[in-house]
């Protein structure tokens, strides 16, 4: 009888040995398959994946590579402020005035305070609209921004609206380096990076450049190289650079699965501890449904995403060369459901995906109006054709800044496909060509 139980159990064991291999491999298979889908949909050519599930790992793709990681940084930023909230350096209800001397914020023309606490949240009245509220240039330090904002109209009264802004996280890079008395990289490294082990994250662009992936531009479904300048009063709230298998230890440190400094523990606790409803924002976290938490990246080009959660035990992040934000949330998304036996979805298409196709149309529409109007003798379907090119051309200048609260220059030249410039211009070229053949027909009547 013990004989046969041991058969038994022993076939049991081969059995389930073989189900949990045969459904890992399964797991492999879709991953793999949706990273390509991925690539294939967006054009992008280099994409690290790391995927913690309990106590295993498993990263696709080159997990040394270096790419710029977006808004992920506000979560190393975020934990810097309750890093020096808890040495005592500041306190969550401290204003910005009180920190910043001579800042000052104003609504409805009216000067009012903005704590910490609003700036961790996303509450103060800042938004993302570069028209109101510019970027760092290339020549000023995270100071010489902080100040240049000061004193602008808020768009809602602090604590009373919520409005996702770089603005936010950025002011937070200045307190940190005014309450800490160093630069926002010197305390980044020597308080967050160094005492958490991720040695291979980067507050500036690293000094080993052969690591880093670059950065690329979608056009006519084509990635171009495509390279910006860091620019240091932008880093606080998206310009870190980091690697799979340093996001893999920073999912790791968050699920509690990797040994780090109590006091950092307690902080990592205390950012828990804000997140209570669904949708809730604190320290660079946003909670999603299910007790998922999770952050997206986004830079002109590169894309990210993180997410974990601690009920699961699971944790994944998508690092991309390309700025398609919406599909690479949706491939991270989509692996975190098969990583926890759920239905994955297909790969959303990004919106500049989607404009890359729409100008490619343009592009051929203005390329056969240029061939149209210098075949053609008709005066009158010469002015048709430049009127819906100028109409076209207008609407286009007008509704894209509207839409994305950024200036048209900045669109065209940092944000959108090539494509997109291409075609405003193949457009643009059919008014003179259409005033040129006008300007030769009416001198042939004479």
């Amino acid at each position: 009888m013990k004989i046969k139980i041991l058969i038994l159990l022993s076939a049991l064991s081969v059995f389930f040995s073989q189900t949990i291999t045969s459904y890992a491999a399964y797991e492999d298979m879709v991953i793999s398959d949706h990273i390509e889908e991925f690539k294939e949909k967006t054009g992008c050519s280099s994409v690290s994946v790391v995927v913690v599930n309990d106590e295993d790992t498993f990263v696709y793709g080159d997990e040394d590579a270096l790419y710029q990681i977006g808004s992920m940084t506000k979560a190393f930023t975020g934990l810097a402020i309750l890093k020096l909230e808890k040495d005592g350096a500041l306190s969550d209800e401290d204003k910005i005035s009180d920190i910043l001397n001579g800042y000052e914020a104003t609504f409805n023309g009216e000067a009012c305070d903005i704590t910490i606490r609003q700036l961790l949240t996303h509450t103060s009245g800042y938004t993302n609209k570069e028209s109101v509220y510019p970027s760092a240039t290339k020549d000023m330090s995270l100071m010489e921004w902080a100040y240049s904002v000061s004193g602008k109209e808020l768009s809602f009264k602090p604590g009373e609206g919520y409005a996702y802004s770089n603005v936010n996280y950025n002011l937070l890079g200045a307190v940190i380096e005014q309450a800490s008395g160093m630069s926002y990289e010197e305390y980044m490294n020597s308080a967050i990076l160094t005492p958490l082990g991720l040695t291979d994250t980067y507050v500036h662009v690293p000094l080993n450049k052969a690591d880093i992936v670059s950065g690329s531009r979608i056009g006519y479904r084509y990635a171009f190289r495509y390279d910006i300048p860091v620019t240091e009063g932008k880093i606080p709230a998206g310009y870190f650079y980091s690697s799979a298998s340093d996001m893999e230890r920073w999912i790791r440190i968050w699920l509690s699965k990797e040994e780090v400094p109590y006091e950092y523990r307690e902080l990592i606790d205390t950012v828990k501890r804000n997140l209570d409803d669904e949708g809730d924002y604190y320290s660079g976290w946003e909670l999603f449904e299910d007790g998922l938490i999770g952050h997206s990246g986004g830079t002109p080009n590169y894309s990210s995403r993180i997410v974990f959660c601690d009920k699961e035990g699971i944790g994944v992040c998508v690092l991309t060369n390309m700025n398609v934000a919406a599909s690479t949330d949706s491939l991270c998304n989509d692996i975190y459901a098969v990583t926890a036996g759920k239905r994955a979805d297909a790969i959303i298409t990004d919106v500049w995906t989607v404009f890359d196709t729409v100008f490619m149309a343009v592009s051929l529409i203005g390329l056969m109006m240029i061939l149209i109007t210098a075949s053609v003798k008709n005066k009158r379907v010469i002015i048709c054709l430049v009127g819906f090119v100028i109409i076209m051309l207008t609407a286009i200048c007008v509704v894209m800044p509207i839409v994305f609260g950024a200036g048209l220059k900045e669109i065209a030249f940092v944000w959108a496909p090539y494509s997109f410039v291409c075609g405003l211009i193949i457009l643009a070229l059919d008014i003179p060509i259409s005033g040129i053949k006008l300007w030769k027909l009416k001198k042939d009547e004479n």
